[in-house]
């Protein structure tokens, strides 16, 4: 198989924390150096949250543009992907970064449950969103936590909210949502085929289901997502040094696959995305 592999890194995320991890990049300094390296290590995709200097998220559009400037410089090239999710911000707050006109941003079109609550996507507000990018010329990656959410991403493409070809990541592993489970993965990618044929797809595990979600990934023809954000640990015993590191064991899963990994021009062709 000769098709590259595009390569996510979700840097830092909302909930993990320097007690859990001390690599997990928090500052603006640290979020920017802790791409680089991963840019370095192959990763093509940034998948960027913000945060506040007592840890906690935060949707401040200062910050992702300062963020955006900073990954601009330090890694060109590389397709910015700005989090909408839920635990950093409600409503329209949620998208007050939007007219930053990142390449690509994170849209989760359904609800679903999480470890201890709600992940709360009303279709008014999803609505919205989806017309924020399509105003700003955003490509959103659909996050499908349910077999539901790629089904309503087919419906939303059909009737135009969503610019085509969409891109779907599954979400898999997460407590209380769908657990990383081979048979539903593999009906996941015969479901994206059969409703959204000409898309292209990724898929994310969580926590301890990281490496044995990006191998299924990669062996099944899709793109990859890892980092410090879906998991701090390389292994049962040693936690993870950097995102940069989970990154090469993504590129290693690639080779021996005989998958290329993307450069940020190939991915941005992927994905029908503008040039740098």
């Amino acid at each position: 198989m000769s098709k590259p592999c595009i390569i996510c890194v979700a840097i830092t995320g909302s909930v993990p924390r320097k007690s859990d991890n001390p690599a997990v990049p928090i500052t603006m300094s640290e979020q920017v150096e802790s791409t680089h390296a991963a840019y370095e290590a192959g990763a093509s995709i940034c998948h960027a949250h913000v945060r506040n200097d007592d840890e906690t998220p935060s949707s401040d559009p200062e910050k992702f543009a300062r963020l955006k400037e900073g990954l601009e410089a330090h890694c060109p090239g590389m397709i910015l992907q700005f989090s909408t999710g839920g635990r950093s911000g409600a409503g329209k707050e949620r998208g007050g970064m939007l007219s930053l006109r990142p390449d690509m941003a994170s849209l989760s079109v359904g609800s679903n449950n999480f470890p201890t609550r709600v992940y709360e996507n009303p279709p008014d507000l999803v609505d919205w969103l989806a017309s924020e990018m399509l105003t700003y010329q955003i490509k959103p990656e659909i996050e499908a936590f349910d077999l539901s959410h790629i089904h309503q991403a087919a419906k939303m493409q059909a009737d135009g909210r969503l610019a085509a070809p969409a891109y779907v990541q599954f979400v898999m592993g997460v407590k209380n949502a769908m657990p990383a489970d081979r048979d539903v993965f593999d009906y996941y990618v015969r479901t994206m085929a059969r409703l959204l044929p000409d898309s292209e797809w990724c898929a994310a595990g969580i926590g301890r289901h990281q490496i044995e979600v990006n191998e299924w990934s990669v062996a099944a023809g899709g793109h990859a997502r890892t980092g410090l954000e879906d998991n701090v640990r390389l292994n049962r015993e040693r936690l993870a040094p950097s995102n940069a590191a989970l990154v090469t064991r993504v590129a290693e899963i690639c080779a021996e696959h005989d998958r290329p990994v993307a450069t940020p021009s190939q991915a941005r062709e992927i994905l029908g995305l503008r040039p740098a």
